[in-house]
């Protein structure tokens, strides 16, 4: 289950970041020779742009991928810096929840003013739906870890 999770949120985050740059070359294409830009080409790189990043984080965090500085991994014993990993996933678990606990408010305000992007009129709650999803899960993809960690 957790193989499929990581392939379907990194396949997705592909199919975005493919998408976004689609939408570039063709939308500079048809600019340069037809003098006829796509209307609203920017918002929907704007939007490929938080899907990309943000439906990404959990395949990251599945995959344990993270950037990592490791300083102290050369002068710490392997029982500590195993530990200072449980940790650090702890407070990502944490800031994560806490993330995903104040930007539902926001969602819904959106969604319950109507907000609407400038050119193509969308509702602004696309935007939302992505960074919701990617953090929510990427909280979840903590705990995975955690669970992980434990049967080490």
């Amino acid at each position: 289950m957790v193989k499929l999770a990581e392939k379907v949120f990194g396949y997705l985050a592909a199919a975005f970041l493919v998408a976004m740059m689609l939408l570039t070359v063709v939308d500079v294409v048809l600019r340069s020779f037809f003098n006829r830009p796509i209307h609203g080409t920017f918002e929907l790189i704007e939007l490929c742009l938080a899907c990309t990043i943000f439906v990404a984080l959990p395949a990251v965090f599945l995959r344990d991928e993270h950037l990592v500085v490791d300083v102290v991994d050369h002068f710490a014993r392997p029982a500590v810096v195993r530990v200072l990993d449980l940790f650090g996933a702890i407070v990502s678990a944490a800031v994560l929840a806490v993330m995903f606990w104040q930007m539902v408010p926001l969602a819904r305000d959106m969604q319950e003013f109507g907000d609407v992007t400038g050119d193509l009129s969308m509702p602004k709650i696309y935007y939302w739906i992505p960074v919701l999803v990617g953090v929510g899960a990427s909280a979840l993809a903590t705990l995975v870890f955690i669970a992980r960690w434990r049967l080490r």
